[in-house]
């Protein structure tokens, strides 16, 4: 392990610590001591691990391997899991470690699938504990995403950057920046939903799964919660900025025409979204409930999941095909990713026209400016395709082989591999994880791990060890 890897991995367990000594805080504040020395354990065991990690004396490198920024990521997404756990596994009475880690995978992953039926029944510490790890787990997609983008997309490094290559310097530069508006977005989020006065521990909660496009709630249900109309409109609105890029707020506030590119792509997503919107209202609001549709919309785009009990249940199927689609590259949503499929699109236009039309030129273009996409671009988009059917087909099998009906293991594949919670308008609310089998808890958290780095990543990963030459 190199002294980058030792860094990144040390300043996650860091931030660990900071939300352990916050819940130790809140715990002796609000007399909750039930949990508190599990905090104390986590804070004392993060702290000494990663303060291991970040003095971790070797040489360091300005060039990062490929392999070890696959390796650092994906060990981050076993490792942290088991720190997130420790307060599940002895805080909660007869709670096996592997449903531990499963809430802590869960988590961390943003995914939101939980093995506990009555969210009432933890205490509030817990329940800021189930938020916070998704919050971390966010933002360390969001490096995760700024570590591999070489993998994912050359091209669309610029939509975010001018750098064109990253080094250890640019990589914390561009972190630095990351925490600051993600952190901003978290509390403007936070400061809306105090707008429509819901309670300041649900608010909190909600901000930080949200920004995180976590499925964790702090109630059993958003119903109680988001009763008016305008409520559920604000609960929308919400979302939608995790299905935006996280720089999109930041872009518009230091505009200039040089930076014009770097919007191209949350153009064409409000352009989608606002087609989504459109179509909706004209067409699937028989029942005059277009807010809880509204509401649906915002959190299957933006791989979020939560829903109102009266989400109209003849909708599944286009709420799935938003789920697959996903948002903007970078964010926290996950999915296949809008830009990937228009780019694929355009590119199997231009190609048909091209045959009909030889005398006419038509260029691969991804936006509306002058940005060609290129050919190992749209290689990686159409494998990204295929990774996700062979990911979908893997799991389903596994899931009905482990006495799973058919139909209930494609969806609950689905909202793995694009990690969204399962609520009642995929028809699953009522899946009950706590008593799923050994193995097929391993499937879901091997999924829900593969969801965030890709299958994609960790093939190139067994291709260094396994075929060296």
């Amino acid at each position: 392990m190199t002294k980058f890897s030792s860094f990144y991995l040390g300043s996650f367990l860091f931030l660990i610590s900071v939300f352990s000594f916050f819940n130790i805080i809140y715990s002796n504040y609000f007399n909750i001591f039930f949990n508190i020395e599990n905090y104390i354990y986590t804070l004392f065991l993060s702290l000494i691990v990663g303060g291991l990690l970040l003095i971790y004396n070797r040489k360091n490198t300005n060039k990062i391997a490929l392999y070890e920024k696959i390796f650092t990521v994906l060990l981050g997404y076993i490792f942290f899991p088991l720190i997130i756990s420790i307060p599940y596994y002895f805080g909660i009475q007869n709670i096996s470690f592997l449903n531990a880690y499963f809430e802590a995978v869960s988590g961390f992953t943003s995914t939101g699938f939980t093995i506990f039926e009555n969210i009432k029944q933890l205490d509030e510490s817990l329940i800021l504990w189930r938020s916070t790890s998704q919050w971390i787990g966010g933002i360390y997609f969001l490096f995760s995403i700024l570590l591999l983008i070489d993998i994912f997309d050359k091209n669309l490094k610029q939509s975010f950057t001018e750098y064109l290559s990253f080094n250890y310097n640019e990589i914390f530069k561009q972190s630095f920046k990351i925490v600051i508006i993600y952190s901003s977005l978290t509390l403007i989020i936070f400061i809306f939903f105090k707008i429509i006065d819901l309670r300041t521990f649900d608010a909190f909660n909600l901000s930080l799964s949200i920004i995180s496009s976590g499925g964790f709630l702090p109630v059993n249900s958003v119903d109680n919660l988001f009763e008016s109309d305008l409520s559920k409109i604000i609960l929308s609105f919400t979302m939608m900025l995790s299905f935006f890029s996280l720089f999109l707020v930041y872009n518009l506030i230091f505009f200039n025409k040089k930076k014009l590119k770097f919007l191209s792509e949350d153009f064409n997503l409000f352009i989608y979204l606002l087609a989504i919107i459109s179509f909706s209202f004209v067409f699937l609001n028989s029942s005059n409930n277009f807010p809880t549709i509204l509401v649906a919309i915002s959190s299957s785009i933006s791989n979020i999941g939560i829903s109102f009990k009266d989400t109209p249940s003849n909708l599944i199927f286009i709420f799935f095909i938003m789920v697959v689609i996903g948002g903007s590259f970078f964010s926290t949503s996950s999915g296949i990713r809008f830009i990937k499929i228009l780019s694929l699109l355009k590119f199997s236009l231009n190609n048909l026209l091209s045959h009909t039309k030889p005398n006419q030129i038509y260029s691969n273009k991804v936006t509306l400016i002058n940005e060609k996409t290129e050919k190992s671009d749209i290689n990686k988009y159409f494998f990204s395709i295929i990774i996700f059917i062979l990911s979908l087909s893997m799991l389903t099998l596994f899931l009905t082989l482990s006495d799973i009906q058919f139909e209930n293991s494609f969806k609950l594949s689905i909202l793995t591999i694009m990690n969204t919670v399962n609520s009642s308008m995929f028809d699953l609310a009522s899946f009950d994880f706590y008593n799923l089998s050994f193995l097929t808890k391993i499937y879901l958290i091997i999924f829900m791990i593969i969801g965030r780095v890709e299958l994609l990543t960790i093939l190139i990963l067994f291709k260094k060890f396994l075929f060296k030459n």
